[in-house]
């Protein structure tokens, strides 16, 4: 196997032939999977031993060579080489093609790959490829051009022969025709029989002509194709071209099938054809333009991975290992297997048939409807159902083919490779946490102790309450009163990672220090559902554990939401109060005119504090209250910064300012959306990331407390019925029934009435 340190990088490239066989271990020549009588596998079967290695580890098919000390020998009497069997899992085998077959994804993906490289339209393509149709592969110029004037005077003369002999025997009817109803004429036949005599001789005469015309016709026909015939061309298998293959088959070479795709392939000069292009987007406008855009892509990309066009074509079919398309017994004695299993065995079958048929020296017409179905017997192996209907097992089900294995979501990369199941980790509903600190999370009891259960156990032995693992496992799935404390003491300044799906930037995952609750949801700070895009309708977390002291520190360092205040994108803060916080605050510090207690003085804030409590002060009143460590941004000259001051302003606005760092500017203002973002955007400039995410806990505690207080929720006591209620709608229903009785009465038409109502 590759190990991860031994390579730079990894492409994924155009398997040749010369590839697929380097690969094999083997040709699978048999379509037989296993022996129904035995249960071994069959010879160059589909599970042969021969080819993937032994069923059994360290044991050859016959039984001759048992044990590891044989390791390597290839037994002579069944040919299995004596190693372990997961080699059935890596050892791939191949099914040697009796007529080249085309890739499906390259001629009938969207855009089809192989139709931009030939400049073939994808319908063209199909036909050339199903044998519906000739493609014209090789044309020899020279010789043409070369032969070209004594060629045409050949087919002339042969015309001039054909309209003489046409010409003569219409001439020698004539005379017959005129014989014969002269004789009529002595006989004294009536007009009736002369008339059909002469019909009949007519008819033929008509007949004679048009067989002869529809002959030199179809000679200028063929002569036109031959004169205009180039590399590429599309024929349909009829007269005309059989005629021409008859007459110039000298001068040019088509085929049918993926070997005329082939040959074309092969002859394929990328570079010649990207500087024509070149020339084409240079000089060309519209459609034309676009289409040679499109073509150079397809042409550039050959030429910088280095691979050959010739690839898209397969002499080679590749079998993958055994284990990978499994074959199990079920109860009954009856086997599943897997899809790919018959889509092989239908590659193999039609193979070897067609194979078998060519020994015979088949007819061409025969041989060409079996390359056909091995084509699309090759085409359901790779993508079944791509072109045309596909191929069904029992109960009409399509079968699974191997790109179907590879993509969707049930795929190799999305199931298995991208989206791992996760030791050390857990999911669950999120609800809003607001008592919790922005480096905080809520992580169920339950939860919790499932995570961190193998150091429970380790804690529990350490500290004597267990003597072995087992009874610590016992003490934990009892939950006894010693675990919560271990659990307690443990996951203190251990932090987890919490991802909410899709993770759509690098703030989709961040560190927090866990917090025991009860219940089954994860509590999440309500600062950072901006980071995560999350809201509390039924999102779903997912809690992983770093277990190595480096992931803890990288966690802690770099991925704790208190560091992570800056959206990576544009540097502005993420952790915005908002909604309930942004009530509360503005309901704090708004102003009110008129307002209990306005004008009055007080000494501290806590004299206004208890005038508040006292009923006699309101929050909004404008007062003036003697503050310490005042810091303000447009200070008179004579002021200095942090000293004490009486200042005209709220006591909801100074209850905002205790909120703020000891020596940010005195904020007199309304605390809406607009002015808590510019507040958060300089303290995330000015301060530490520490004091900025401890400032923002303290907003964000000021926010849900005044929202509370603020009483703005709407209830049922709320929403008063007005008494006039009854004559309101009596009126108006009054009005209504006047207008439906003037639209009854034919005064107005409907969109009139409909207007009024």
């Amino acid at each position: 196997m590759i190990d991860a340190t031994t390579f730079d990088q990894l492409r994924i490239g155009l398997a040749t032939s010369k590839d697929i066989r380097e690969w094999s271990y083997g040709e699978v020549k048999k379509p037989e999977t296993i022996n129904y009588r035995t249960l071994k596998p069959e010879k160059d079967g589909l599970f042969g031993e021969q080819i993937f290695g032994p069923s059994r580890d360290w044991e050859c098919s016959c039984g001759k060579y048992k044990r590891v000390r044989f390791k390597g020998i290839v037994c002579e009497r069944c040919g299995v080489e004596v190693t372990k069997s997961s080699v059935r899992r890596e050892r791939m085998g191949h099914i040697e093609l009796a007529a080249p077959v085309t890739h499906i994804w390259y001629f009938k993906g969207v855009p089809s790959r192989l139709g931009y490289l030939l400049d073939m339209a994808p319908k063209d393509l199909e036909k050339v490829i199903y044998f519906a149709a000739y493609m014209v592969i090789d044309v020899d110029e020279e010789g043409r051009h070369a032969d070209m004037p004594g060629l045409e005077n050949e087919l002339r003369l042969e015309i001039k022969n054909l309209e003489q002999q046409r010409d003569d025997r219409v001439n020698a009817r004539l005379v017959q025709l005129e014989g014969d109803l002269a004789a009529l004429e002595e006989e004294g036949a009536k007009a009736d029989q002369k008339r059909k005599v002469k019909d009949a001789g007519e008819k033929e005469m008509a007949q004679i002509r048009k067989s002869y015309d529809e002959q030199i016709k179809q000679l200028e026909e063929v002569w036109e194709q031959f004169r205009t015939l180039k590399v590429g061309d599309l024929k349909p298998e009829d007269s005309v071209f059989h005629e021409l293959q008859d007459r110039y088959g000298l001068y040019f070479e088509a085929h049918m099938g993926a070997e005329a795709i082939k040959r074309r392939l092969e002859s394929f000069d990328l570079e010649a054809e990207a500087e024509l292009l070149h020339e084409q987007i240079a000089n060309g406008k519209g459609q034309k333009k676009i289409r040679a855009i499109k073509r150079l892509r397809v042409v550039n990309s050959f030429l910088q991975t280095g691979n050959s066009p010739a690839a898209m074509v397969l002499d080679v079919v590749p079998v993958i290992p055994p284990e990978l398309r499994p074959m199990v017994q079920l109860d009954g004695g009856r086997f599943a297997t897997s899809d790919l299993n018959d889509l092989y065995r239908r590659v193999i079958n039609r193979n070897n048939r067609l194979r078998r048929l060519l020994d015979l020296g088949a007819p061409e017409i025969i041989v060409n409807n079996e390359k056909r179905m091995l084509q699309e017997a090759v085409d359901a192996l790779f993508d079944n159902g791509r072109r045309g209907r596909p191929v069904t097992g029992t109960g009409n089900r399509a079968l699974k083919s191997l790109s179907d294995m590879l993509k969707g979501k049930q795929g190799r990369f999305r199931q298995n490779l991208l989206g791992k199941r996760v030791d050390y980790s857990g999911r669950s509903v999120i609800i809003v946490g607001p008592q919790l600190k922005l480096h905080q999370c809520g992580l169920p009891k339950q939860m919790a102790l499932e995570l961190f259960k193998p150091f429970v156990i380790k804690r529990l032995i350490d500290l004597s309450h267990a003597q072995n693992i087992k009874a610590a496992k016992r003490m934990v799935e009892r939950s006894r009163p010693q675990v919560w404390d271990v659990l307690e003491e443990i996951i203190r300044e251990r932090p987890v990672l919490l991802n909410r799906a899709p993770t759509l930037h690098r703030l989709g995952i961040q560190a927090f220090e866990p917090q025991l609750v009860e219940g089954k949801a994860i509590q999440l700070h309500p600062l950072v559902c901006a980071a995560f895009n999350a809201d509390f309708d039924g999102d779903q977390m997912a809690v992983h554990l770093p277990l190595s002291v480096e992931a803890q520190a990288e966690a802690r360092i770099l991925m704790l939401a208190s560091n992570n205040i800056l959206k990576p994108s544009d540097g502005r803060p993420v952790t915005l109060p908002s909604q309930d916080m942004i009530i509360g605050l503005h309901h704090l510090t708004t102003q009110t005119d008129g307002a209990v207690g306005e004008g009055r003085a007080f000494a501290s804030l806590a004299e206004a504090i208890l005038a508040k409590d006292e009923g006699t002060l309101d929050l909004n009143a404008k007062v003036k209250i003697r503050l310490e460590n005042v810091y303000l941004q447009d200070a008179p000259e004579d002021f200095v910064q942090g000293s004490t001051k009486v200042l005209e302003t709220t006591l909801g606005r100074a209850l905002f300012n205790q909120a703020l760092p000891a020596d940010y500017w005195y904020v007199e203002a309304v605390a809406d959306k607009g002015k808590i973002s510019q507040i958060v955007n300089d303290l995330a400039e000015r301060y530490p990331k520490v004091e900025v995410a401890a400032t923002l806990d303290r907003i964000k505690d000021a926010g849900f407390y005044w929202a509370t207080r603020s009483g703005v929720t709407v209830a049922l006591s709320d929403i008063v019925t007005p008494a006039d209620k009854p004559a309101i709608v009596a009126k108006h229903e009054k009005a209504a029934a006047k207008v439906q009785g003037e639209y009854d009465k034919g005064l107005i038409d409907d969109a009139t009435r409909r207007k009024e109502l």
